[in-house]
């Protein structure tokens, strides 16, 4: 049983979140700066009526900046009551991934991503690399976060 996953692009790596996580895709026309806020809070943006805080994936896996472009996008993600952005180079797939496919990161790369990264994916000739969301938005729940 395959299930549907938003494919993004940060960095030239391609990372999936399950398309039931996320709510929509949407242009980045910048948002709005919060004082105070971590480095890799992006700011506000307003989505459809609301007011949702931004995190910058780049910022978040300690990746250069680089100058947004017509590609940039945010993946709104819904966790729980929370809805947050994510600012991604770029966003426009839907890829069928079965759950069989996901194996664990190899070690170098959990240890890199600092616990970004659940899981990777050979999709064909592709590799995807499932995120834990919660962690990278910083909602880390005490227990992990045990819903998947």
């Amino acid at each position: 049983m395959s299930v549907l996953h938003v494919v993004f692009k940060v960095d030239g790596a391609e990372y999936v979140l399950p398309a039931s996580d996320v709510l929509q895709m949407e242009s980045y026309n910048g948002a709005t700066p919060v004082p105070g806020a971590p480095a890799h809070v992006a700011g506000l943006v307003q989505v459809r009526g609301r007011v949702i805080p931004v995190v910058d994936a780049r910022r978040r896996f300690g990746l250069p900046a680089v100058e947004r472009s017509l590609d940039t996008r945010v993946v709104v993600g819904q966790l729980g009551a929370r809805v947050v952005g994510l600012l991604v180079d770029s966003a426009r797939e839907v890829l069928k991934v079965d759950p069989g496919q996901f194996k664990p990161p190899p070690p170098l790369v959990s240890e890199g991503a600092q616990g970004f990264v659940k899981a990777v994916a050979q999709v064909g000739p592709r590799l995807v690399m499932l995120i834990d969301f919660p962690r990278v938005i910083g909602e880390e729940t005490p227990d992990g976060d045990a819903r998947h």
